[in-house]
């Protein structure tokens, strides 16, 4: 064969290989798409049949003018008499703002709304009938304010629309009552119920209770006491002319004070000891007994040096005494005499020692001689 004609081997082989290759693609095209691949085109034979007469027979029940077409003349009539109608809800159309491409959202969640709770209405209590007026009256009273501890005194109640059976009613305890007139009560009242200090009210009312008067309050007010302390005394011969030192509250130096004397301008020192002292007050006559003022113990000798005059730390009063030295007291005590008195030193300068020099002056006379 010409085909293989001055080819190689090689060649040949190849030539093989593509011609086997191509019947083993033939074949597998026939058995995949079948024999119409290789099949001629199929012929379709059309038979036409005659045009159908329209049949004359109709039923004798049937409208003859049920099937006619109308003629040119009515279809325009008709075009031309029938109104337009622009009938929005005769065309079907999406609903206005609704876009059906548009991914879903979720409205907001709504807050927590807990279950309300009923509320039991508080019921309104009922108005209390109003007090009843009282039908005495009191308008003042004298004294308006005493002081704790005095003696008794006279109590005079001034109103009006009093009765003589009226008693005044001191603190709730009742008190012998004099009725003077409709407007004016008078009672007695002990130094027992005024010995406390505070407010104490005072009411008039009869016996029974059922006729009885508005209420005032009495003030009972704390009496007036010493604002200094007792820090010592000077004891003399016989009692004669003793002295007592007060150290008032606020002040460095302590003041002196001798029997029947008065301190700060209201106290009467009437009586002195090494232990206390008694004083009466002059305007209202109350004594008060001031016990001798000792300061913890260390206190004095824990102190600074003193200066001279004294000084005052805290509460604790130390005069000046020469005596203490560094700091130390001296604890050699004089009796009668309290440790915080200064006392006297006598001056520590060595006594004079007697000489064998003989005064130039000494033998001068008036006879002249030398």
């Amino acid at each position: 064969m010409k085909l293989f004609e001055g080819k190689s081997t090689t060649e040949r082989n190849k030539i093989i290989a593509a011609i086997v290759l191509g019947v083993l693609c033939l074949f597998v095209f026939y058995f995949a798409f079948g024999r119409s691949l290789f099949s001629s085109s199929a012929t379709v034979s059309v038979k036409v049949s005659p045009t159908p007469k329209p049949t004359t027979t109709t039923s004798s029940k049937a409208d003859p003018d049920k099937f006619r077409l109308p003629s040119e003349d009515e279809q325009n009539l008709i075009e031309t008499s029938t109104p337009i109608s622009y009938n929005q809800a005769s065309f079907y159309a999406p609903d206005p703002g609704r876009n059906i491409f548009a991914f879903y959202e979720p409205p907001a969640p709504t807050p927590y709304s807990p279950t309300p709770i009923p509320i039991t209405p508080i019921p309104t209590p009922p108005i209390p009938p109003p007090t009843p007026e009282p039908k005495m009256l009191i308008a003042f009273v004298t004294p308006q304010s005493v002081y704790a501890g005095s003696k008794g005194f006279r109590l005079e109640i001034n109103g009006d629309r009093f009765i003589p059976d009226a008693r005044i009613y001191f603190s709730q305890n009742e008190v012998p009552t004099t009725f003077i007139s409709g407007q004016k009560l008078v009672a007695d009242i002990p130094e027992s119920f005024i010995a406390g200090e505070g407010p104490q009210q005072i009411i008039v009312q009869t016996p029974d209770g059922k006729i009885y008067s508005n209420q005032v309050m009495l003030e009972i007010q704390a009496a007036p006491k010493p604002q200094f302390q007792y820090i010592g005394m000077i004891a003399r011969k016989r009692s004669n002319n003793d002295t007592a030192y007060f150290l008032e509250t606020g002040k460095p130096t302590p003041m002196s004070a001798r029997l029947n004397d008065i301190v700060t301008g209201r106290f009467r020192l009437v009586s002195i000891s090494a232990a206390e002292t008694i004083l009466e007050d002059v305007n209202l006559g109350f004594r008060y007994k001031l016990p001798l003022f000792q300061p913890p113990p260390g206190t004095a000798v824990s102190s600074p040096p003193p200066v001279r005059g004294g000084f005052q730390s805290g509460d604790n009063y130390i005069p000046f005494n020469p005596t203490i030295q560094n700091g130390n007291m001296n604890t050699q005590r004089i009796p009668g005499i309290p440790d915080n008195i200064p006392r006297y030193v006598p001056p520590t300068n060595k006594a004079r020692q007697p000489s064998d020099k003989k005064d130039v002056d000494e033998d001068d006379d008036d006879d002249g001689d030398n």
